[in-house]
């Protein structure tokens, strides 16, 4: 029964952790993002991309990843004011491996990611295992996960600062019916050191943030259509005081001759940051001092829109094709809307403008 559901179009792929690859893959992408708000472009990246994923010795895999962004934009240092955009451009340089050793009905595997940009070093590490029934319609999964971060803004503010976050996440997977899955994963991640936005000015957060996040994962077939519906739900929240529900959609339909469309939708709602601030400054200082700045200078605060309540919906969909056997070309587009009027149960943060982006990638990839 696992076999016939992890056929399915778009199931999670940890579902398929205890099965080992029985062919290579190696794929290219490139991916182009835009966001703005009104009468301001901010940030615009480049990113090419390769993966590849390789069968070792039968019970072996590894796989793995590297990517270009080149970064360049203006990124607003306050709220959405236009006048203090700072003129910014950055070079990433990332790459991710890990090695899997596949038995009967579990699997073991070690990660480790690494990221470079002139200001910002990460290195992470990660182990995981899965454990799956005797009928193999349930897979139980763990793993722990550890990132060091080093910071380093070029403008002086802070010099070789750090941040450490260490993960945990336990998960299983459900096989219900030859047509239904389900996914239930709890992730909680512990950190400590430089939270702040050097960039941008009175930003000043806590040197610790702890976080948790619940996924329930759907995804259902239609034999009728061929098509298949996946669905998810996710709650996350935070020491910082954020909380957040995002519920996703995504049809997943195959064509004739070969290709697969696959619309998508999202929405995402949160609370604010317990030292997040509305547009409002203080009378005496004007922009951007929070009001009351003056007799707590050395309190939490941040105009970061990232950390204000807001509403989000994203749309998008994935044209996938078969060009020839083993070779597939696919292209992905999403459009997000972000307002402070659109969070569910709130008025949401006020004062803010329109926040918008478009991601676009197209790529090919090739089995053998």
């Amino acid at each position: 029964m696992l076999a016939a559901a992890l056929a399915l179009p778009g199931v999670v792929p940890s579902a398929q952790a205890e099965s080992a690859p029985e062919s290579a893959l190696i794929g290219f992408k490139y991916l182009n993002y835009r966001d703005s708000q009104p009468g301001l472009k901010r940030i615009s990246v480049d990113a090419p991309s390769m993966t590849f994923l390789l069968p070792v010795a039968g019970n072996w895999a590894l796989a793995g990843s590297y990517t270009m962004d080149s970064v360049s934009g203006a990124s607003p240092r306050w709220h959405s004011s236009i006048s203090s955009a700072s003129k910014m451009s950055d070079f990433r340089r990332a790459a991710d491996l890990r090695v899997t050793r596949y038995f009967a009905r579990s699997s073991f595997s070690f990660g480790t990611a690494y990221s470079t940009e002139h200001d910002y070093r990460s290195n992470s590490y990660s182990l995981q295992a899965t454990f799956s029934s005797d009928d193999n319609n349930t897979t139980w999964a763990a793993g722990v996960g550890r990132a060091l971060d080093r910071i380093d803004p070029v403008n002086g503010i802070v010099v070789d600062e750090h941040k450490r976050t260490t993960d945990f996440m336990v998960g299983v997977t459900q096989v219900l019916t030859p047509n239904d899955i389900v996914q239930a994963n709890l992730t909680i991640a512990r950190g400590t050191g430089y939270y702040s936005d050097p960039y941008k000015q009175v930003d000043q957060r806590p040197r610790e943030r702890n976080q948790s996040a619940v996924m329930l994962r759907w995804n259902h077939h239609f034999e009728g259509l061929g098509s298949t519906l996946r669905s998810s739900y996710r709650y996350y929240d935070d020491s910082f005081k954020v909380n957040a529900h995002t519920l996703s959609a995504e049809w997943v339909q195959p064509l004739p001759k070969g290709w697969t469309i696959a619309p998508s939708i999202r929405y995402h709602t949160q609370r604010a940051a317990k030292f997040y601030y509305d547009p409002v400054y203080d009378p005496l200082l004007g922009a951007p001092f929070p009001p009351g700045y003056l007799a707590n200078p050395s309190g939490f605060y941040s105009a970061d829109h990232r950390l204000s309540a807001f509403g989000a919906l994203t749309f998008g969909f994935k044209v996938s094709k078969e060009v020839i056997k083993d070779w597939n070309a696919d292209l992905r587009m999403e459009w997000y809307e972000q307002r402070g009027a659109w969070r569910l149960g709130g008025t949401g943060s006020p004062g803010l403008a329109p926040f918008r982006a478009r991601f676009m990638q197209v790529g090919v990839t090739h089995r053998f």
